[in-house]
Order: C-alpha cells, then structure tokens, then sequence
C-alpha cells in the first residue's frame, strides 16, 4: 500500500518551490531578484542586500504586506545567504501593523513560509535573491 504524502497546496497560496542562481520558482513562474511573497501573488522587490535595507525602503517596499495586514499575520524575512541581525527600524514597524516578523537566510525562510503557509498559516515572505 502506498500512501501520498503530496501537500495540498490551498487555491489561490503560493508555493516557493526552488531559490538560488538570483531568482526563484514560485508556483511554476521563475522570478529574477529579490521578492515578496504575499498571500494570492509574488511582487518584484528592489533590495538587493540585506545591509541596504533603511527604514524608508521597508516601509515603502513592504507596503505590499502591510496594507494586508488583516491577511498575513506573520512576515519570514530571507536576509540573503547568511543570518545578519534585522535592521533596528523594521520589527517595530511591522509590529505596529500587527504583523510578526522572522529574520533569517533566505534559504530557511523560503522553507519556513512553505511549511506555515501549508499549515494555514496568514504568512508572507520577503525574500532577498541568492546566487
């Protein structure tokens, strides 16, 4: 007997399926740069590097998920290839919104949002591109 364990990906969620070589696959469509992963789409993000980010630029480029405040609940921030600490501005920012923040490499946050997007989780990723 075999038994599939294939998730069932909710209608309308996206799904991070690769990262790497500058870009992502996310739900079958490949995406060149950084990206925020909201809910329903992908939205192209203009930060290069994680040290780069200032508060001006959060605010404006998250715009995105904090005008969705009451539909994402938790924001997985992929800083890059490696863990640096989040820049002092954003946490309380997104706090304000009522939006949680979690900062780590890119890597383990595209694995992070798969998983509590899986679970139905109101959950949407920032994400930094990688080589």
């Amino acid at each position: 007997m075999a038994v599939d364990i294939t998730p069932r990906l909710p209608a309308g969620r996206q799904l991070i399926e690769s990262y790497g070589a500058g870009g992502f696959k996310v739900s079958g469509s490949r995406y060149a740069g950084s990206i925020l992963v909201v809910p329903d789409r992908v939205i192209l993000w203009d930060a290069p590097v994680a040290e780069a980010i200032t508060a001006p630029m959060v605010t404006e480029a998250l715009a995105a998920v904090t005008s969705e405040a009451a539909a994402v609940s938790i924001l997985v921030v992929g800083c890059g290839p490696a863990f640096i600490p989040a820049p002092l501005p954003l946490i309380p920012s997104l706090r304000a919104a009522g939006i949680a923040v979690e900062w780590m490499a890119t890597g383990a946050a595209c694995r992070t949002y798969n998983v509590l997007m899986l679970e139905g989780r109101s959950v949407a990723a920032a994400l930094i591109a990688i080589d």
